[in-house]
């Protein structure tokens, strides 16, 4: 018996120029757009207008990419649409202020897996998380899979969403929050660390870690103890236990 390929969700995808043109005319929540290499011609320089001028996500990837998602007539564009709606974090985070909370913000730096994405989304959401800041380059696509792993999280914790997670990172910073970085190289414990006040926790992926960049804007670089003999925790769980010693600190000082 021969054995069926499984089915993309063609509910999270549109193709075709035109298709995405009137996509984003409609207002619909666009997570980034691949254009075919080379690509031209007068309706395509129509929707390239609109992509400039709704500040939307795009890359140019060969044609053979766009073809392993669908070999529909996609004339060379093929746009993943987001299940949830994103904000920018300069806008987002005053309102935060101005609700009278004690900001707690985490921002994932190359968090590219979607399960993982989605699990940390569902314990942001358990410890109250305000919203969680990605770059638009470099971290998971939000999709079905995504909103099902984090158990629906994703439609109730903010998602900020940045072009320049460094600059973003900076603006928190400048705007008073204590940037607090998971990695191996601190040279003292998470539970050390003073996690009661306006905070935003960075966590970088299990393989390449957080970008040198970022991690030197860090006020605090804080290590969870390894004492296996495996090297790092899953960044899922890795970020539920620093969250969740800032919940803790902030139960005790309220």
């Amino acid at each position: 018996m021969e054995r069926r390929r499984p089915q993309k969700n063609t509910d999270d995808f549109i193709f075709g120029i035109r298709a995405v043109i009137e996509a984003i005319d409609s207002g619909k929540e666009i997570d980034k757009i691949l254009i075919k290499k080379g690509l031209g011609g007068e309706l395509f320089k129509e929707l390239f207008e609109k992509i400039r001028a709704f500040n939307v996500p795009f890359q140019y990837v060969p044609m053979e990419k766009i073809n392993r998602i669908t070999r529909k007539n996609h004339q060379g564009v093929l746009a993943f649409i987001s299940p949830v709606t994103f904000y920018d974090v300069e806008n987002f985070l005053p309102s935060v202020f101005e609700a009278g909370k004690n900001p707690l913000l985490l921002v994932l730096d190359q968090v590219t897996d979607v399960r993982n994405f989605g699990a940390i989304v569902r314990t942001a959401e358990c410890a109250g998380v305000d919203a969680i800041l990605i770059p638009e380059k470099g971290a998971a696509r939000i999709n079905a899979d995504a909103v099902k792993t984090s158990a629906g999280a994703l439609h109730v914790v903010p998602i900020c969403r940045t072009k320049d997670l460094k600059k973003s990172v900076i603006y928190l910073k400048e705007s008073g929050l204590k940037i607090a970085a998971a990695t191996e190289k601190a040279s003292y414990s998470y539970t050390q660390a003073d996690l009661s006040g306006p905070t935003a926790i960075v966590m970088g992926s299990e393989e390449k870690g957080i970008e040198p960049a970022i991690l030197r804007l860090a006020d605090e670089q804080l290590q969870i103890p390894i004492l296996g003999k495996i090297e790092s925790l899953n960044v899922s769980v890795a970020a539920g236990l620093l969250v969740y010693e800032a919940v803790r600190q902030r139960v005790l000082n309220p």
